[in-house]
């Protein structure tokens, strides 16, 4: 009876799973919950999954692969490459191939790709080419590229964790790489002449995905601040060291507005300093030695200020000297004036945008005229539109006043796109050192407590900008699915039938010979996961084909290839992957072009791995 609830409970799961009218996660519980109620499982045998290490490792790389994309190290590395393409649609693409191989080695697949679709649609965009010849293939080699490593893909752990479960050697960082460089040489061989048959005439109507709102950086050149965005030096021998803001009345005598002061230290923005903080100049602000004044207004104003106060202009092309603002802790948004507004007729300093709301004006658009200067004693219109600039909080805060004023966008969701691009470096240095004490022997640290150990630092260091955002990266819904699924496994085996599939398959086929075996799990595999996630098909199938390879004595190793070969490579269906299903609405794809370029993929892939993998690991 065991038997039956339990295969009744999984064919359920599956059948939900192809649906997708209930949430994977969701079914993931209720199947567990199943397991327990009809007694398959006790409840501490039930929620085991969740303390896997398989689990807490998968975590720990969702913040680390979150902290990377946070600092723009992902990106900006990306970038930089993306550069040597020019504008020749073959190199593009083998770039596009090339970077998502190498940076799906480490960061997630999935992340790899959330990272790499708006860089390869501008780049695509740049030379007139259509996106979705290049969209596609960057799903499938992230793919491709999980095969290279111990983390690239949840499949890698759960058989490494399966050999370590059953007395073997766990599996190295490394172990992959041959069978990864293969997958990627063989696949990027095929992908061009497929994408370029099957991808390269579609319509991707890149005009239809504008971007709603306007950048940051966007809106600084709109308003023509960066034209008039001056930074100043205070000096030893300043006269303005050690005197406040207010004593300086920038504002009345210059026509000047200070929107940032800076130390010298957070400044250079070397690699070990402290955590960039941000703060809205305020009236008693103390000015010190080594400080760096942001000012708004007009050059020879500036200069007359400079002179007044023997401060040092930083000029553009000295190289002393980031020209534009940094947006971390302060933001910028612009804000729309009602006609009910009772600040109407009334000036800038009359309002008392800095004193009361801790804001300062940057400039303002009426009629689609902009005004930068005398902007204190500017008289508001009705629809004028305000370029506003303080911290996030204050910013979110002008909410509250919507009978005067409507804030444009939300401020708190655009704080969290903005990349803390000064602690890229340091990213940079917490990933090679975990990948390094993945990698190395000698360094006593197993994998999963370096993966904790990583994901902590990128908090501690401020890789986020709160533990909030940290905990926004992980995908819980894969989390939970994972642990809810892995107690199904233990189920299939505690009533047997487990022991007799795989009793089936090696009677029936191995003792006719291990590659037929192989073939079969791997394609039992691949078929599986066109229905449900790759990770909980690599569960399911992992203890089946160990069992296997110790029935007929040989190494279960190739078999365990076979399984996160199966749950990784396919292509075949948009919803198998989630690499897949993010490019589905990016590049206006539909099922059947997965079909026309992911099942031959996919064919030829499958009968290449099965004749290289007993080379690799033999039987």
């Amino acid at each position: 009876m065991d038997q039956f609830w339990t295969l009744a409970i999984l064919v359920l799961s599956i059948v939900f799973f192809i649906s997708g009218k209930i949430r994977s996660d969701i079914v993931a519980l209720c199947a567990l919950v199943g397991l327990i109620v009809t007694g398959i499982l006790t409840p501490e045998e039930a929620l085991s999954g969740f303390s896997s290490n398989v689990l807490i490792m998968m975590i720990g790389l969702f913040v680390v692969g979150g902290a990377i994309f946070q600092t723009g190290l992902a990106k900006m590395v990306s970038t930089k490459l993306m550069r040597l393409a020019g504008t020749s649609e073959t190199k593009l693409f083998a770039l596009v191939i090339t970077v998502t191989l190498c940076m799906g080695a480490f960061v997630s697949n999935t992340g790899t790709v959330a990272i790499m679709i708006p860089i390869v649609v501008s780049m695509a965009a740049s030379i007139k080419m259509s996106p979705s010849r290049l969209l596609m293939p960057l799903a499938f080699a992230s793919s491709m590229s999980g095969m290279m490593t111990l983390i690239g893909t949840p499949p890698n752990i759960i058989i490494s964790e399966e050999l370590i479960k059953n007395g073997f050697d766990g599996l190295g960082f490394f172990s992959f790489l041959p069978v990864g460089l293969i997958c990627a040489i063989v696949g990027s061989l095929l992908l061009f002449p497929l994408s370029k048959k099957f991808l390269s005439n579609k319509e991707a109507q890149n005009d239809k995905a504008t971007n709603n709102g306007k950048s940051l950086k966007k809106l600084l050149n709109e308003y023509g601040v960066t034209d008039n965005l001056h930074c100043l030096s205070v000096d030893a021998t300043s006269l303005a060291n050690n005197k406040r803001i207010y004593e300086l009345n920038t504002r009345k005598i210059y026509g000047l507005s200070i929107v940032e002061i800076r130390n010298k230290e957070y400044y250079q923005q070397n690699l070990m300093s402290k955590r960039m903080v941000q703060q809205t100049v305020k009236p008693d602000t103390l000015l010190q030695t080594d400080d760096i004044i942001y000012m708004v207004g007009n050059l020879d104003s500036v200069k007359r200020f400079a002179d007044d106060y023997a401060l040092t202009i930083l000029l553009d092309d000295d190289n002393t000297r980031n020209n534009d603002l940094d947006f971390y802790d302060i933001g910028m948004a612009e804000i729309v004036l009602t006609s009910t507004s009772t600040v109407i007729n009334k000036s800038i300093r009359e309002i008392g945008f800095r004193n009361k709301f801790k804001i300062n004006v940057l400039g303002i658009r009426r009629n689609n005229k902009y005004i930068r200067k005398g902007i204190g004693d500017e008289k508001i219109h009705s629809g004028d539109v305000l370029l506003v600039q303080g911290t996030w909080e204050r910013i979110a805060e002008l909410q509250k006043e919507n009978d005067e004023w409507i804030v444009i966008g939300n401020p708190l969701e655009e704080a969290t796109k903005v990349t803390l691009d000064y602690k890229a470096p340091l990213a940079a240095f917490i990933m090679i050192a975990t990948i390094a004490a993945m990698v190395f022997d000698f360094i006593p640290i197993k994998p999963v407590t370096a993966v904790m150990i990583a994901g902590l630092l990128m908090v501690l260091t401020g890789c986020f900008r709160n533990v909030e955002a940290a905990y926004k990266t992980i995908n819980w819904e894969s989390i939970v699915l994972i642990g809810a699924m892995m107690p199904m496994s233990l189920a299939l085996e505690k009533t047997g039938i487990a022991s007799w599939i795989s009793n089936t398959l090696a009677s029936s086929l191995g003792d006719n010979s291990p590659m037929l075996l192989l073939a079969a799990i791997y394609f039992a595999t691949s078929l599986l996961t066109m229905f449900i996630s790759n990770t909980a098909t690599a569960v399911l199938m992992a203890p089946i084909a160990i069992k296997c390879a110790m029935q007929i004595g040989v190494s279960p190793v190739p078999l365990l290839f076979a399984v996160t070969l199966g749950a990784s490579l396919c292509f075949a269906s948009p919803f198998s992957t989630p690499p897949n299903a993010l490019v589905m609405n990016a590049g206006h794809y539909k099922f059947s072009d997965y079909i026309k370029v992911g099942l031959p993929l996919q064919i030829i892939l499958g009968i290449v791995m099965i004749f290289v993998l007993p080379l690799l690991f033999p039987f």
